[in-house]
């Protein structure tokens, strides 16, 4: 059996001690968990690239694309995913649920409230670990 593989970047947005999380929609693949927000990559596009404009889609933002702070390989019964997770920064808009069942400004705590895909499990763990910056500006994880 072949299964998909899907490559994935990821966005973690920082504001005022909060990290930005989305909710994926009751009908899609892991529908109701929350997420970092972000989505496939396209053939051709950076997995920066493609984080910027699935940004703009989902969120109606605009963002500009930092370090990598996580890449996690993981393997679903159906398929097995590729993600890349940057730290981001918001430069233009306030984030909507255009493409997304709901958007919620979380603190560390906040991490351990929500259910997360098994795939961000690693990433969670990571984060859970570190002071959420106050600062956008200088966030540095």
């Amino acid at each position: 059996m072949n299964r998909k593989f899907i490559e994935v970047s990821a966005a973690l947005i920082f504001r005022d001690g909060q990290l930005l999380i989305t909710q994926r929609h009751a009908k899609a693949h892991l529908g109701g968990l929350w997420e970092f927000p972000g989505g496939k990559r396209e053939p051709g596009e950076t997995f920066e690239q493609c984080l910027v404009r699935e940004i703009r889609e989902e969120l109606g933002v605009n963002i500009t694309v930092g370090e990598l702070f996580e890449e996690i390989r993981h393997d679903y019964p159906e398929k097995a995913v590729h993600l890349k997770f940057f730290h981001c920064k918001l430069i233009a808009g306030e984030p909507q649920p255009l493409d997304c069942a709901a958007v919620k400004w979380i603190s560390k705590e906040g991490l351990q409230t929500h259910a997360f895909p098994a795939a961000d499990a690693q990433l969670i763990e990571r984060l859970s670990r570190f002071e959420f910056p106050k600062d956008t500006d200088t966030a540095v994880l």
